[in-house]
């Protein structure tokens, strides 16, 4: 039965209200609820994982090594690009909207019971709603085991009422600050928040002074920790992806590593009895599934008419901006010439080192201004670049995405990269799309 678009109108209207009253830092609300679902999250193994970037490449790495062993694999992620159910997954398909409605009425009604929806500051958030639409519906579809990616830090995340059979620390940089704290020391403590007494613990390539934070949390819960840079000394060790980049190869490893603790290659005791029973993962299987992975907007390549081609890449921190960098240098050198780059930001702190290597290598630049409340206009875009020598243009997202714009821009076999912001990337895929993305994101 179709879903009438009134009634989910009116839950995006409730949806709206809880992103707007931003986001709430305690697992105290996600507690209660949870129990009185009867603790959803405990139905079913659970990868966590958390890190500044690479988080969401990660996730769909092991999501598809373990889909592609037979599991039934739930996958939650965020933000979304440019519909709610794509942070919501079962085996890769997303959550469709009659689901959304269905599930989302229930955690309503029993929400209401115990907060007071007048109570704004002590009522559930947006982001609450979505981890326990996700924790709910995968307990009711008896997923074998679930993929977790945290939505901001770890410690206080709304997904860290989770009892995991590994937590995953993919990367740590400075983003979100404010937050998190001004130094990686800070920002590594709540990071490590995710570890758990005896839960085994893979980290990715981190900074050493990070490292040692997490290494010390791991001592004092006897957590067994297994570090990527133990396993793949040089960049000719590390796996082949799908996915374009070093960085992503880098990825690549960590989620290898993260499946072969899964399995059982290292022998540590956890308390459960679950891995060695539900994780039999062969080794072709794990190749294969990091040659397959598709991850939208990450060096993403669309072709378009007259030999052109669009890349859509969310680089969106400092951190993010490296990345792009290597990206950068490796289609110069292979292509031989200079892309056009369409950029939009969310915040100075982002915009500087992006912008900086953005008119390192582009030919052009667009300016582009996302659609949230914390985007960067183009006075401040063009702040943050400072003095530049080449062409340099505001436009809006339409202006250039819309179908029969897209193309007219770029000059026979050109290429425009498109970066920064996950959700300007989502906006442009609306946009090429003919669709409309539905603003639904996350406000912290």
């Amino acid at each position: 039965m179709r879903v009438k678009e009134s009634n989910f109108k009116k839950l995006e209207s409730f949806l709206f209200a809880l992103r707007d009253a931003g986001s709430k830092y305690s697992l105290d609300r996600m507690r209660k609820i949870a129990v009185s679902f009867g603790n959803p999250q405990k139905k079913y193994p659970v990868i966590h994982e958390a890190g500044t970037n690479a988080k969401g490449s990660e996730c769909a790495m092991i999501e598809a090594a373990l889909r592609g062993s037979g599991l039934k694999v739930g996958l939650f992620t965020s933000p979304h690009l440019v519909k709610l159910g794509e942070r919501v997954q079962i085996n890769r398909e997303i959550l469709g909207e009659e689901a959304i409605l269905k599930e989302m009425s229930l955690l309503r009604k029993t929400a209401d019971t115990i907060f007071d929806p007048l109570d704004k500051p002590n009522y559930p958030s947006f982001f609450e709603y979505m981890t326990m639409l996700a924790f709910c519906v995968f307990a009711k579809a008896k997923v074998d085991c679930a993929v977790l990616e945290v939505g901001l830090g770890g410690l206080l995340d709304s997904t860290n009422i989770v009892d995991p059979d590994i937590a995953v620390i993919t990367s740590i940089g400075y983003d979100h600050t404010q937050m998190l704290g001004k130094t990686l020391r800070e920002i590594a403590s709540q990071k490590a928040g995710i570890i758990k007494r005896g839960v085994p613990v893979v980290c990715g390539f981190l900074p050493d002074e990070a490292i040692r934070v997490i290494e010390e949390k791991a001592r004092d819960l006897s957590a067994p920790i297994y570090k990527a840079s133990d396993y793949f000394k040089v960049d000719s060790e590390l796996p082949e992806t799908s996915l374009s980049g070093v960085f992503q190869r880098r990825n690549a490893a960590v989620a290898h590593l993260v499946l072969r603790v899964l399995r059982g290659d290292f022998f540590c005791s956890t308390g459960k009895d679950l891995r060695s029973k539900i994780f039999k993962i062969s080794d072709d299987v794990i190749l294969s599934a990091l040659k397959k992975v598709d991850w939208p907007a990450r060096w993403q390549k669309m072709e378009l008419p007259a030999g052109k081609m669009l890349i859509l890449d969310a680089s969106h921190n400092e951190e993010g901006a490296r990345a792009l960098e290597s990206n950068l240098i490796d289609f110069i050198s292979k292509s031989a010439k200079r892309p056009d780059i369409a950029v939009g930001v969310l915040g100075r702190e982002r915009a500087i080192p992006l912008l900086k290597v953005v008119k390192k290598y582009a030919r052009r630049i667009f300016l582009l201004v996302p659609k949230q409340p914390r985007a960067l206009d183009y006075a401040g875009l063009r702040e943050c670049l400072g003095k530049c020598e080449i062409p340099v243009e505001n436009c809006a997202v339409d202006d250039i995405f819309a179908p029969h714009n897209i193309s007219e821009k770029l000059e026979p076999g050109g290429v425009l990269v498109c970066t920064g912001s996950i959700y300007l990337a989502g906006e442009v895929m609306a946009a090429i799309t003919g669709s409309s993305a539905d603003q639904l994101q996350d406000r912290p």
